[in-house]
């Protein structure tokens, strides 16, 4: 059937069990990889940013014709640009340089004004920390205020979380046919843990949620932040406060190494045929091992979050 607009294709996703990978390594147990990558802007933030922008023109609170501001890794950014392009709203995105080229040249081409924000001193290319990002955030704001637009505001607005509790926790439940037993994600805004934990336990009020956050960045799980940056890009920010982790219960969290994830995107790609980026390869990271541990013998939820295709001049694929 023909859709009308392209923002009518996100969401929907295939899902794959990833029994070769998990057999590979002698684990009992299944991983669901919800393919969010097939999304129009290769992203799972398609879903955050048609939430945001629809809850937005429903409240009032975003204006026809009004420019529409927001900090990105691209991803979200990507989204925007997307849905902004058909409701009409221009757009500015906002990144850091840290970021993959790749990222921002895409949201130019989809119509975005496109921000870039030189990084602290002493950060890496390739690896945004939390200060990368405070510099962004800063950008965004001032950005905002210049031409009296409208924040999306991923980090804080409502339709972040809400588009992954009404359309990702759903589809992931019919996707396992009811088999799921818990989710592991790891976290930039917290959004998508923070919907999908939310619409799952209205399925099965037991199911678990475990936190992914890099190696010396794993401030939510209590831990210092020894080592900031790193190259998952997208989260992993050491921001210990986030709003759509607030009152959510967390079953356990899962630290895991920039080299960890590049050797697990690869071979998720090698072993499945999945061509996903960096927080992919950290999600099934994570997955892996808790079929090793707490969640032998279960079966785990992962979002497949971006496409390799954004990380052609990163060391991910070299």
């Amino acid at each position: 059937m023909a859709l009308n607009s392209i923002v009518e294709a996100i969401g929907g996703t295939p899902a794959i069990w990833l029994d070769r990978m998990v057999a590979a390594r002698g684990l009992q147990g299944r991983i669901l990889a919800k393919l969010d990558y097939l999304n129009p802007g290769f992203s799972k933030k398609d879903r955050a940013a048609l939430g945001i922008i629809s809850a937005a023109e429903a409240d009032g609170s975003l204006r026809p014709g009004q420019t529409v501001v927001e900090l990105t890794s691209g991803n979200m950014g990507t989204g925007l640009a997307i849905v902004c392009a058909i409701r009409g709203y221009p757009f500015v995105a906002v990144m850091s340089r840290g970021n993959s080229a790749e990222r921002a040249r895409m949201m130019a081409a989809l119509g975005a004004e496109v921000v870039l924000v030189d990084q602290a001193s002493g950060s890496l290319p390739g690896q945004v920390s939390g200060a990368d990002l405070a510099l962004v955030e800063e950008a965004a704001r001032r950005i905002t205020m210049e031409r009296v637009a409208f924040r999306a505001d991923q980090f804080h607005h409502s339709g972040n979380a809400l588009s992954h509790a009404q359309t990702t926790a759903p589809e992931l439940w019919a996707d396992s046919d009811g088999e799921l037993t818990a989710f592991v994600d790891f976290v930039g805004s917290g959004g998508t843990l923070g919907g999908v934990m939310e619409g799952l336990r209205r399925f099965q009020p037991d199911m678990r949620g475990y936190v992914v956050e890099p190696e010396g960045a794993a401030v939510l799980a209590g831990l210092d932040a020894t080592c900031p940056s790193h190259p998952i890009q997208g989260g992993g920010y050491a921001m210990a406060d986030l709003d759509f982790l607030m009152g959510v219960p967390v079953d356990g969290f899962v630290q895991v190494s920039g080299a960890e994830a590049r050797e697990t995107a690869r071979a998720l790609a090698r072993e499945e045929g999945i061509f996903g980026g960096f927080s992919a390869g950290a999600n099934v990271a994570a997955a892996l091992r808790l079929l090793a541990g707490p969640e032998a013998g279960g079966t785990v939820g992962v979002m497949i979050c971006d496409s390799g295709l954004k990380y052609l001049s990163t060391d991910l694929w070299e």
